[in-house]
């Protein structure tokens, strides 16, 4: 349920780029951030996420959705001084592994961002190739061809 206080929405698009046939993503991962429009905005810059939503309150960001073009997506918001509010997750613990069909491009991407690169661009012995970086807050990104084990 969205608060009356948050009257300030921002919206790039209406619906996450996916594939019809596939069903909309279920499981979001979530993180916390010190300067919500900054990390949104390098995310988008450097890494090539999609701002679908971002609902403010007094200017400050307090759920925001962003897509990736290749399916799913994430969430995040500011992080909150409130010992009420319950999803309390500290502003740069937040890790994830992006799958992606051109870890090349985001690479130079990230690079040109000014994302700090942590694992350069690798060709694994399982025949995946991916780099991880870094963005401003802390939180690990790590994207590559990788489509887990099939189930």
């Amino acid at each position: 349920m969205q608060s009356d206080a948050m009257t300030e929405t921002t919206s790039a698009q209406t619906t996450a780029p996916t594939a019809a046939t596939e069903p909309p993503p279920t499981v979001w991962p979530t993180l916390s951030a010190t300067n919500a429009r900054a990390l949104i905005d390098f995310l988008v810059t450097a890494f090539g996420f999609q701002e679908i939503v971002a609902h403010a309150d007094g200017g400050v960001i307090q759920h925001a959705e962003l897509a990736w073009p290749e399916g799913g997506g994430v969430m995040l918001g500011q992080d909150r001084n409130d010992p009420e509010h319950v999803w309390k997750m500290p502003p740069g613990s937040f890790g994830a592994y992006v799958v992606t069909s051109t870890p090349d491009a985001i690479h130079d991407r990230a690079v040109a961002a000014g994302a700090e690169i942590v694992v350069a661009l690798v060709d694994t012995d399982y025949g995946a190739r991916n780099f991880a970086a870094r963005d401003p807050e802390g939180n690990l990104w790590s994207f590559g061809t990788y489509r887990g084990h099939p189930y």
